[in-house]
């Protein structure tokens, strides 16, 4: 055992951790909590995930990462981005909004009034031209019920009330099938349309987001460079773990899960979709540790 690591056990062991307990807390698998203590890092994906899961495993039992990393640095594997450790735990709170963004919010109140104004008019104009057809349509049956037939061949025959009996039987007809299919359009577009992911909240490196109004969860993962992915279900479950090279993609149905937890090493390179919908971090893509909850409400087909 390194002095490392036997630096981190006391800690952890202080703290009344189990390495069981350690893994709920951190997500971080045994066998790497257990290579952290040993010294043994030949088991985990890379140098960059040596010292992203030291970092976690100081926070988790109390300890400094900034002085654990400066006081063995010799025994702690160097990368390129010295960096890495120190921005897992940064979030960004704060956007800044840019000077153009800033020139249309302001140019909103007015676009509303003239939106108000525009809308009072049309309304106006319908209730004129309303009450106006309302108007010839009682001239019109006034007229007609003076009118008196005084000649028999303005007398109605018998073939032709039953001509048009029958066009108006099924004039109907057509209009109710008419009438069902747009209902079929609308329902289908409200089944589209009732779909959202949206993101309810980020916390250090984990953002959330809830999906609703949808019976099916398709998970998409891909990659435009090296990513190590794990994902998770609610039960602690592993659906899927690999490192995803550029080009590749895995698919996943969790229409029958409620929650999908996905780990995501040297995120700038990984891509999420759900249901063909991008999934946006809630934070820099330059952290390279992300952690994405999706919860899933099941909605009944009809």
């Amino acid at each position: 055992m390194s002095e490392l690591g036997k630096r981190l056990k006391d800690a952890r062991e202080s703290k009344g951790y189990s390495l069981d307990d350690l893994q709920r807390i951190t997500k971080i698998q045994k066998r790497y909590l257990t290579g952290i203590e040993e010294g043994s890092y030949d088991s985990m994906p890379g140098k960059f995930y040596v010292r992203a899961f030291i970092k976690q495993y100081c926070e988790a039992v109390g300890l400094p990462p900034e002085e654990i990393f400066e006081e063995y640095k010799s025994e702690i594997p160097v990368t390129q981005h010295e960096e890495i450790p120190d921005s897992l735990s940064r979030v960004q709170t704060r956007k800044t909004v840019s000077e153009s963004s800033s020139k249309i919010l302001d140019f909103i109140p007015t676009l509303l009034i003239v939106v108000v104004i525009i809308g009072i008019f049309f309304i106006a104009w319908v209730f004129l031209s309303g009450k106006m057809g309302n108007n010839d349509a009682a001239d019109n049956d006034t007229n007609k019920n003076s009118q008196v037939a005084v000649d028999e061949k303005d007398v109605p025959k018998e073939g032709d009330d039953s001509k048009k009996s029958s066009d108006k039987e099924e004039k109907p007809a057509a209009d109710e099938d008419k009438k069902q299919d747009k209902e079929a359009d609308s329902n289908d577009t409200k089944k589209e349309d009732a779909q959202t992911l949206e993101q309810t909240s980020v916390q250090g490196y984990k953002t959330t987001y809830e999906l609703n109004g949808t019976d099916q969860f398709n998970l998409s993962l891909s990659a435009e460079g090296d990513s190590w992915i794990r994902v998770y279900n609610q039960e602690e479950k592993i659906l899927f773990e690999g490192t995803l090279k550029k080009g590749d993609q895995e698919d996943l149905d969790l229409s029958e899960e409620s929650q999908a937890y996905l780990v995501i090493g040297d995120a700038a390179n990984a891509i999420i979709s759900v249901n063909g919908e991008e999934v946006e971090y809630g934070i820099p893509t330059d952290v390279v540790r992300q952690d994405v909850i999706i919860n899933y409400s099941k909605e009944s087909s009809e």
